[in-house]
């Protein structure tokens, strides 16, 4: 099969800068490197990107190429090129450095299956780390949220085992399998040499150390299961969306690390009459026709006391009238909310014959002069 163009498998063109040519081997060489990836086509690619590499990172090997192009190497008696012969890599494929690139790859870009790359690979795996944080979503009624209560929540998590540490097991020693490094070397055969990558130590994990005897509690794991019933403050003005942070209720830390923290979502449930906009609460408050024509005093309800407000004479469906201060009272706001109540007219269904004539002698009221209709008829003349 023939070769495909170096600039083509590593996706640059021909006036590509070094820079652009190394930071496309390394895209190339961590999608295809064979521990990262386990497609059947994986290696073959990784070599072809490595040649394609090892050639145009070398400037007098680059200018043959792009002279003679793949010819530049392949005449056996070095006049095809003007006198360059061989392969692109100098006599062997371990005669050039990848060493930088695979540097870069493997210090700890791939998080935990990897150690650094010449450094050491237990040092990250044997630090003390703290839990991963939980959430736990929550639903309170409205009341409860605008006046703040208690709540008892029953939470199954995992603690740092008591009777072992956390370390899973007694007697410690040092890893047979890795030599208590942490990580062991593998070696990846290709068509230029040999290549060194370094994994986590799957006996130990990376720890460096194991045990005579495994942790009977914990069997192992370093962590045991929990079922406790917490009871937590819910304080007044809170909303749907905000969050409670509960320290140290999340999950075990790993290495003796500390316990992740709760984080306590809520959610409020709407109610039958009030609804709220940030602090503020609103009230569809039902009203007659004589009501609104005559004016009246109703006694309204408010987050704050009871509170008597009056309706004047010629109020329109639909008026909202604000009660000062007797909305939500957020202690984390630095204004205490409003309550206000929209006027909803509540027409009769069922009207007795004196009634019906009470309104026909009403219907007989001019309100041609009402601002109301004055703009209908302007409008639709």
């Amino acid at each position: 099969m023939a070769k495909r163009d170096y600039y083509e498998v590593l996706g640059v063109s021909k006036d590509a800068t070094d820079a652009e040519i190394k930071s496309a081997f390394r895209k190339k060489a961590k999608e295809f490197h064979p521990d990262l990836n386990k497609s059947p086509d994986a290696p073959e690619k990784f070599k072809e990107a490595q040649e394609a590499y090892a050639c145009l990172s070398d400037k007098d090997k680059r200018a043959q190429y792009d002279k003679y192009g793949h010819a530049a190497f392949e005449n056996p008696y070095g006049n095809a090129g003007g006198g360059f012969s061989g392969n692109p890599f100098g006599g062997g494929a371990a005669g050039f450095d990848f060493s930088d690139i695979f540097d870069d790859l493997f210090s700890g870009g791939f998080g935990s299956s990897f150690g650094s790359f010449g450094g050491s690979g237990r040092s990250s795996s044997n630090r003390a780390r703290k839990g991963s944080d939980s959430l736990y979503g929550m639903k309170i009624d409205f009341m409860e949220a605008a006046y703040g209560c208690k709540k008892d929540i029953d939470l199954e998590y995992y603690e740092t085992c008591e009777d072992c540490d956390g370390a899973g097991g007694h007697g410690q020693e040092t890893c047979e399998d890795c030599g208590g490094r942490g990580y062991v070397i593998k070696q990846t055969n290709t068509i230029l040499g040999t290549i060194q990558s370094k994994t986590v130590c799957s006996n130990c994990n990376g720890t460096g150390k194991s045990f005579k005897s495994k942790c009977s509690t914990c069997k192992g794991s370093g962590k045991v299961k929990v079922n406790k019933t917490i009871t937590i403050d819910i304080p007044a003005g809170i909303d749907t969306g905000e969050q409670l942070r509960l320290s140290g209720k999340g999950e075990a830390g790993i290495n003796g690390g500390p316990n992740g923290d709760l984080y306590i979502e809520i959610k409020v449930m709407p109610h039958e009459l009030y609804r709220r906009e940030g602090n503020d609460v609103y009230i569809d408050l039902p009203v007659s026709i004589t009501d609104l024509c005559l004016g009246t005093k109703k006694n309204i309800k408010t987050m704050d006391g009871t509170v008597e407000l009056k309706i004047k004479e010629g109020s329109q469906p639909g008026d909202i009238l604000r009660i000062k201060g007797k909305g939500i009272n957020n202690p984390d706001s630095w204004k205490k909310g409003d309550f206000y109540c929209v006027l909803k007219l509540i027409i009769p269904r069922n009207l007795t014959r004196k009634q019906k004539g009470i309104l026909e002698d009403l219907d007989d009221t001019d309100v041609s002069d009402e601002p109301e209709f004055t703009k209908f008829n302007r409008l639709n003349k």
